[in-house]
Formats: structure tokens, sequence, C-alpha cells
């Protein structure tokens, strides 16, 4: 939970999500072996993937599953209250428009009541809670299924999408029927996107290929030497290409620049940052965390 980081939230293998208050639990398992969170949270029929707190709003927490449902859960009162092993909480509101398993749900991380989901209906559902569950918008967003979405933690219109169809998709939420740009370089099916916290123009994506791409929006467009362009277009920055098995998650560092932790199938995680002579020569060229101008969002 960003409020409060002993505060943990899991998936697991059957339909509940449990809730963890890390402070209250000691550094090795119990010799039991019996899990006790402190809160099991109910309205899932089957498991799921995505998970997300509410940057903006204390303990409010969604969940998609493979019912094809989204659940919040409003914990903030009940956390240090909850007995662990057997306290449980209903979702305080169940949202319904996929007609396939969701893969991911984000919370907004500058509007307390608006979020995004994707699922294998090759959807991205952009949801605000003031509009009595509907969707407010909905896109076809890929040919195949959408497996990540994330919005931009600077440009409150950008989000994007990655997918079975090895793409990753940029929109703006202002005008979600028309696609942006398309990121191509993976080999295999995109399974996460998440953006710089530092840059505004940089993100990344982890896929089933082994590699992790380091993009940036500002070399969109961009002219190329021919043997440049052989190594993938202009906005393709970099190229991690040190894990051996399929890329699961990645995560960006939030206190140091250009650091990365990655994660694969083979349960190898790695923690790397790009090198100066990759960026600096771009940042020299390029003012500070430059906005993106408006007009190019519409």
């Amino acid at each position: 939970m960003p409020q409060n980081p002993f505060v943990v939230a899991t998936k697991t293998v059957n339909a509940d999500v449990f809730v963890f208050d890390t402070s209250k639990h000691p550094t090795k398992p119990p010799l039991d072996g019996i899990c006790r969170p402190q809160i099991r949270l109910k309205g899932h029929q089957k498991e799921g993937y995505g998970l997300s707190w509410n940057a903006k709003d204390s303990g409010f927490l969604i969940s998609g599953g493979e019912d094809q449902l989204i659940c919040e859960w409003d914990l903030q009162s009940q956390i240090s209250s909850a007995t662990p092993g057997k306290a449980e909480s209903e979702p305080v509101a169940v949202y319904k428009a996929h007609n396939g398993i969701i893969e991911d749900v984000t919370w907004h991380p500058h509007h307390a009541s608006v979020f995004a989901s994707v699922g294998d209906d090759k959807m991205l559902i952009y949801w605000d809670k003031r509009k009595d569950k509907k969707p407010a918008h909905e896109v076809a967003a890929h040919k195949k299924e959408v497996n990540c979405v994330a919005f931009s933690p600077f440009t409150e219109f950008l989000v994007v999408t990655g997918s079975t169809d090895r793409t990753v998709a940029l929109w703006d939420t202002r005008n979600v029927e028309r696609k942006l740009h398309s990121f191509e370089n993976h080999a295999d099916d995109v399974h996460q996107v998440a953006w710089s916290p530092f840059k505004e123009t940089i993100l990344g994506s982890a896929a089933a290929d082994r590699r992790l791409n380091i993009w940036d929006l500002s070399k969109i467009g961009r002219e190329q030497e021919p043997e440049d362009a052989e190594d993938g277009p202009p906005e393709l920055l970099f190229i991690h290409g040190g894990h051996t098995s399929k890329l699961s998650d990645f995560s960006w560092n939030p206190n140091e620049e250009w650091v990365i932790a990655s994660v694969a199938e083979d349960n190898i995680v790695q923690i790397w940052a790009l090198g100066e002579h990759i960026y600096e020569d771009d940042e020299d060229d390029m003012p500070e965390e430059a906005p993106i101008p408006d007009e190019e969002l519409e």
C-alpha cells in the first residue's frame, strides 16, 4: 500500500486476496505452516492476476480475476484492527464489462476515482467510479489478448498496454478510438509494461522473448541511417538480454534513475542499470523532463 509500506496484498491460487501487515509477522514463517493474513478479501469466484492499490485514496484496492470481475475493497479502517487469520472483507463494489479473463488492473496515479483494466477479450476499459459501475471508455486495443496496462506518472492522459500480439500500444485517454503509436520489436508475448519514475518519455516492456526493451517516446519518427534501422525503430533505446527464460515482471527503482530489477520464469532476479553512454547524449540535447505538447496527443 503506497501510504503504508508494511501493508502488502497478494493473489493466491484460490479466489481470495490476502492482505498482510508485515510489521506484525515474524521474519521467519511459523513452524505450523499456517498462513494467517490480516484480512482475507472475498468477492472473486476464481483466481486471477491484476492487483492495484490506490495511490490517491488510502486503503482502496482493486483486483481482476479469471471470473471476469473487478472487485474493489475499502480497507483503511480494517487493517489496524483486524485479527490475523480470522478477519474477512467483502468488496464495496464489483465491476463487470470484460468478456474474458482480466489480465491486469491499475489505478490512475492522478485521479482517485479512475482505473483501467485489460483482458483476454482484447479490450482496454477505462473506468470512473462516479459513473455507476459502467465503463467510461471501451476500446479494442490489440489483435490478441492484452496482458498489461500502465498510466503515465507524468502525463495524465497517456496510458500504455502490452499484448500477446507482441506489441506495446500508446493511448490518449481523451481519444481512445485512435492509437497514438505502436512499439514493435518484441518477438513474443509482452507480459509487463512500466513507465520510468524519473523520465517522462521513458518506458519499459518485458516479454516472453527474454528481452526487456527500453523505449523513448521523444525519438518516435526520428530519421535513421539504414544500419541503425536494422537494430530496431528509433524509439528503441536499449534491449536488456541478460535473462535465459521468459520474463515475468520488472520494476523501476524509485530512488535511483535508470536502475531496474527484472525477474524471469526460472525464478532468477537481475538488478541492472543502463550505461550512461546509452542515454547521456540525448539528455545533453534535450531539456530535462521536457513536457509532451498537448497538440501531439490530440
